[in-house]
């Protein structure tokens, strides 16, 4: 049997982890329930990994490349600070109904009782996120679309509104979708 490239390895472990945060219950993730999900020693996966920690961090890193590139494409493609606000609130809605595993982590419940740095990473991500809707909504207001003394709360405002969401649909068991009805809610939050 031809071995696994060591990429791919690595990659394999965290679409397995990342498929065991699906699982509505939200247990506890163990390194050898890994193992055992994968078929292979609980050292294999240190072979690729130093910590549980950092297999949590190769999904932050997946989540921060996907989310932030998008966000990249929605500033470039729309001029219109609104229509930019409007794309990036509705990407992050429909980026956790297609990835609900991942939603555990952008809330921070996969996070619990691991280590710290890894939710104050989430913090620094809600940050920036955070800093992309100023940015729109300053681009907005300097349009005549709102107020530039509106615009640190109104982001504010989008960005619990998001994590609100997310909150729901890991809290539903996956079953609320967060970007259900979202256009409407949006242009609520905008008008």
């Amino acid at each position: 049997m031809a071995s696994t490239p060591p990429g791919q390895r690595r990659q394999q472990i965290l679409v397995a982890l990342a498929e065991m945060l699906e699982q509505p219950k939200g247990d506890k993730i163990t390194t050898a329930a890994l193992a055992r999900k994968l078929a292979f020693s609980e050292a294999a996966l240190y072979r690729h990994f130093a910590s549980k920690a950092q297999m949590f961090e190769g999904l932050i890193e997946f989540i921060e490349a996907s989310v932030f590139g998008l966000i990249n494409q929605i500033a470039e493609r729309e001029e219109d600070g609104m229509a930019q606000a409007r794309g990036i609130v509705g990407m992050l809605l429909q980026f956790a109904s297609s990835n609900p595993g991942m939603t555990r982590v952008l809330i921070g419940d996969a996070l619990v009782n691991e280590d710290e740095r890894l939710q104050l990473r989430m913090n620094q991500f809600y940050d920036r996120v955070e800093l992309a809707l100023k940015q729109a909504l300053r681009l907005a207001a300097s349009t005549g679309h709102g107020h530039e003394a509106d615009v640190a709360a109104r982001a504010g405002m989008l960005v619990s509104f998001v994590v609100g969401r997310w909150h729901r649909y890991a809290k539903s068991g996956f079953k609320l979708n967060p970007a259900q009805d979202a256009a409407i809610q949006i242009a609520l939050l905008l008008n």
